[in-house]
């Protein structure tokens, strides 16, 4: 006798269904993309569901198909395209039906029509707001049109606009739909939303590893003589182990002439297999063979120590670029050595 009925499953009770209906080697795919707490949720979830229906199986796939084919149709064009779209394919009733669990379940993202808009078309429309409306919108957007922008602002609103966007927490409704309303009437588009937890560190950390180094230098500096915390937290995320892959070879080497063999190979132990064979590759066969030999025989090492480890190597890697004796891949201008 199956243990759920399709009126009675829950929401994780359906994701359960839906991975054991897409077999293990899809659902291990889609755990790539979960947190810890998620996995272990749906796995405990599908290790109690010990039989489904046919029919229960395909009313959760059809569920999640409707689903899937709103949120898309919402991407393309908003609540109203969906809505006009899905009673064309479902009907009246049942459009209603998904777009209702769809707003209920999942969220539209703010601002969501701003993405679509070109940096320096939005610019135009924002750069004489105030700086909390800015920093409000650039938390919405991607790193690289966020970066676009705060680029081209005023040098004095730059610091101003970046330290609104790591201290930005939660936002009202009514005021990201306010904004949004504004935006809309000068865009002439639409979005239909509603809350949400924004900005932070991350998000400003985000922003400045993809805007230019020069705009990127004069935020840190004034932050660190406004806020010395704030600033020392966005130093300590701006660039971490795994960001060696946007070294080039010589500067690659570069970086290993001044690193501690014992702090590299410790480095190497927590590192993923792209980035050791970065660095594996820029070291003569000796040493190389020297490092992986330290590596093996070291054995298990505490992660503490593997941070550790790694951040003397980006302390260095930071120190080189101040010095201008190697560059970082980075988006937004900067200017190549040749």
């Amino acid at each position: 006798m199956a243990r759920y009925t399709d009126a009675s499953c829950s929401g994780i009770q359906k994701a359960a269904i839906l991975l054991i209906a897409l077999g293990p080697e899809k659902s291990s795919q889609i755990f790539k993309h979960l947190k810890e707490e998620e996995i272990e949720e749906l796995t405990l979830e599908i290790a109690n569901t010990k039989s489904i229906t046919t029919q229960v199986k395909d009313d959760v796939i059809n569920e999640f198909y409707e689903i899937c084919l709103a949120q898309q149709y919402i991407a393309e064009g908003g609540i109203g395209y969906a809505k006009e779209l899905l009673e064309g394919a479902l009907g009246p009733e049942k459009a209603l039906e998904v777009i209702g669990r769809l707003t209920a379940s999942l969220q539209v993202k703010p601002f969501e029509f701003v993405r679509k808009a070109d940096a320096s078309q939005l610019l135009n429309f924002i750069q004489d707001e105030h700086p909390q409306t800015i920093a409000l919108i650039l938390s919405y957007l991607s790193p690289v049109q966020a970066a676009q922008i705060i680029a081209a602002l005023a040098p004095d609103r730059q610091a101003d606009v970046a330290k609104r966007v790591a201290m930005m927490d939660r936002t009202s409704p009514d005021v990201i739909k306010e904004v949004e309303r504004v935006l809309e009437t000068k865009l002439s588009s639409l979005v239909n939303q509603e809350y949400n937890v924004i900005g932070g560190v991350d998000a400003v950390v985000e922003i400045l590893n993809t805007v230019d180094r020069g705009t990127e230098k004069h935020i840190m500096e004034t932050l660190e003589i406004e806020d010395p915390e704030l600033a020392d937290e966005i130093r300590k995320k701006m660039f971490v182990f795994e960001d060696i892959l946007l070294l080039d070879d010589r500067a690659i080497q570069r970086v290993l002439r001044d690193v501690e063999n014992s702090d590299l190979a410790i480095a190497l132990k927590g590192a993923n297999e792209q980035v050791q064979n970065a660095i594996f590759n820029n070291l003569s066969k000796r040493l190389a063979a020297m490092i992986r030999e330290d590596m093996e025989f070291m054995g298990p090492v505490r992660m503490k120590d593997v941070e550790e480890a790694q951040q003397k190597i980006v302390n260095i890697i930071r120190k080189l670029e101040d010095s201008a004796e190697i560059v970082i891949s980075r988006g937004g201008g900067d200017e190549i050595v040749v």
